[in-house]
This record gives C-alpha cells, sequence and structure tokens, in this order.
C-alpha cells in the first residue's frame, strides 16, 4: 500500500517540476528557446555582416567564405544560407551570394551598433584598444537601433570609429572606400593613415604597439619583400609586409605632413616653449579628458621648467600652473615652436 504523505510529496514534487520547466516566460523550456532563438539570430546577423563586408570592399562572398568567416560546418552554413534566402534577405547567383536591399539594410545596422560602441569604449572609457573589437562583437547584438541613435547623438553623430571604418548613418547611408595598402606607397612619398584593420588578433595588436593608428602622418623610407621602413610622426618603424598591408593611407603632399608634425612636447629643451597645435588622435578617452582639463588645447603655450631624474617626467608650465607629463604623454602633443626660447 502506498504510503499516503510519500504520494502527496511524490506529487508535490512532480508539479514544481512542471512549473520550473514549462512555465510561460521563465520556465527551463521558455529559457532554452530563448537560447536558442537569441543563438540564431546572433549567427544570422554575424553572417549578413560578413556578406556585407565582402560587398563594401568588392569580394566575392561564397559558402565557403561564410563558413571560414563564421567558423562553423559547410553544412551549418549551408543552412544558414537557406534560412537567409527564406527570410528574404539574401540571393544565391550560382556560388556567388548576394544581400537584398532589406538584408543589406540589416546588415548596415548591426555595423552601425558595432562601430558606434568601438567609438563609445575609445572616447568615454578606458577599456585597452585590443579589446574594443570584442567588446563590440556582443554589444551589437544587444543594443536596440532606438540605443544606437541615443548613443550616436551622444557622441555628436561620429562619422568614423576608431580604426577609421565608416560608421553608418541612421538611414544606412555610409561613405565608399577610401585610401590605399601603405604597401603601396613609394619610397620618400608621404600619407595619412585612415584606417587599420583591427583583425587579426596578432596583426592588430602589432600596429597597436608601433603606435600606427587613423590620423598619424608617415613617410616610407624603403619597401621590399621582407620589409617595411617608414617614419610614423618622426619616430622609424619597421613593419612585416603582411602586417603593413592591414594599413590603408591616403597619400599627402610633403609640406603638408612637414607643417602638421614639426614638433611635439617632447621635442623642447628646458627653457624652450610651444603653442599647443593638436593633441594626437592616439590619445583617446580618460587621458584625452585629463589633458583638455589641464588647459592642453589648440593655441596654449606650454613652457618646459625642469626634468626629473633620467629625464622623465618633464616639468611643464601650462596656464600659470606647473605640471608633470611623462614623455609617451608629451610625445601626443603636437606643437609650434616659439622663435624665441629662454636660457
Amino acid at each position: 500500500m502506498v504510503d499516503p504523505a510519500r504520494a502527496l510529496i511524490l506529487a508535490a514534487a512532480v508539479s514544481l517540476l512542471l512549473v520550473l520547466v514549462f512555465w510561460p516566460g521563465i520556465g527551463v523550456l521558455a529559457r532554452w528557446q530563448r537560447t536558442r532563438l537569441n543563438t540564431r539570430r546572433i549567427l544570422i546577423e554575424d553572417a549578413l555582416k560578413h556578406l556585407y563586408d565582402y560587398e563594401y570592399q568588392q569580394l566575392t562572398a561564397t559558402h565557403r567564405s561564410l563558413a571560414g568567416a563564421l567558423s562553423i560546418s559547410g553544412d551549418e552554413a549551408a543552412r544558414l544560407l537557406e534560412g537567409l534566402q527564406s527570410l528574404e534577405l539574401l540571393r544565391a547567383q550560382g556560388e556567388h551570394l548576394v544581400l537584398t536591399d532589406d538584408g543589406r539594410a540589416y546588415a548596415l545596422r548591426v555595423i552601425r551598433m558595432h562601430r558606434l560602441w568601438e567609438r563609445y569604449l575609445a572616447d568615454e572609457t578606458g577599456v585597452n584598444e585590443t579589446e574594443w573589437h570584442h567588446q563590440a562583437e556582443v554589444k551589437e547584438h544587444q543594443l536596440t537601433p532606438e540605443q544606437a541613435d541615443a548613443l550616436a547623438v551622444r557622441m555628436g553623430n561620429p562619422s568614423y570609429d576608431p580604426h577609421g571604418d565608416p560608421i553608418p548613418t541612421a538611414t544606412g547611408e555610409i561613405p565608399v572606400k577610401r585610401g590605399i595598402a601603405l604597401t603601396k606607397l613609394q619610397p620618400y612619398e608621404h600619407a595619412e593613415v585612415v584606417h587599420i584593420e583591427d583583425e587579426p588578433d596578432v596583426v592588430y595588436a602589432q600596429l597597436v604597439a608601433q603606435d600606427i593608428h587613423p590620423g598619424i602622418h608617415i613617410r616610407m623610407i624603403s619597401i621590399d619583400k621582407d620589409k617595411v621602413q617608414l617614419e610614423a610622426d618622426g619616430i622609424e618603424n619597421a613593419l612585416a609586409p603582411i602586417i603593413a598591408a592591414n594599413v590603408t593611407v591616403v597619400p599627402v603632399d610633403r609640406t603638408e605632413t612637414i607643417e602638421r608634425h614639426e614638433a611635439t612636447l617632447a621635442d623642447l629643451p628646458l627653457g624652450g616653449s610651444g603653442r599647443v597645435v593638436a593633441i594626437s588622435r592616439a590619445c583617446r578617452g580618460p587621458q584625452r579628458r585629463r589633458m583638455m582639463d589641464l588647459g592642453i588645447l589648440p593655441g596654449t603655450t606650454i613652457t618646459a621648467e625642469m626634468r626629473g631624474i633620467g629625464g622623465d617626467p618633464t616639468a611643464y608650465m601650462i596656464r600659470g600652473a606647473t605640471i608633470a607629463l611623462r614623455m609617451n604623454q608629451a610625445k601626443m602633443i603636437h606643437i609650434q615652436r616659439n622663435e624665441e626660447k629662454a636660457g
């Protein structure tokens, strides 16, 4: 004979289990279904980004390129492509994959969220630049278009992300690709960096280590199959050609480069002074705001007063206050030297 108390406990346990599994909205099944749907949505959005990226670069996207970009099997890529076609986001032309108007608009919304978030991380936070892309890869799937628009307004509707990639507008407008690969420059030519590729990580890390970033002016010294020798803001660097190919530049007139980067604050001798021309674009986020709060703005005259033991840091007179800056900070402040120097 079954113990009534035990039967009651068993029935209650079964009822609780059913509630935990099947309760609408919060049950295990509901959560699993949401996770599955979110995973599928992320996969769709990543696929659309890949297809648009190939289109923007005037390359041909294929079943194989999609599988490689998303690190999925060929079978998974085939099922994904079938789903995109059923949603009328994609059409196939033989082996070539072409976005529909709806697919292109969807891709641009995701790309806009990604690049706005990278711009936010660069300008408003202290997150290391090697992490911008990875954090934006997650956030792009979480922001709503309304949140993206609010973020853009907060930042003054920026046109480019910190790597030099154009940020699509809310209506899907985007500038055409500009510039040439750094490896296309001839010896003695001058150029401005307008874009650096942030993938793969190992390549981007080397560019970061060499302080190559959008806005920097360079002069090609020499180039061969083994090495690219260049001068970036007065500092000589050597890059492997495969690394240099990830940098896009726009050629500029030699006199423009010389005038823009005549000197940095680090070049001032003790007693020397100069007028701030610009703060390097490599100086971002809290560090840039701190410099501006200290009065380091275009037009400010700064005098080098004394140096610490070993030559670093240096104390500068800035708007009536003595402020110590380290060498790496002073190198980010471009100046026009005054003709007369004290001492």
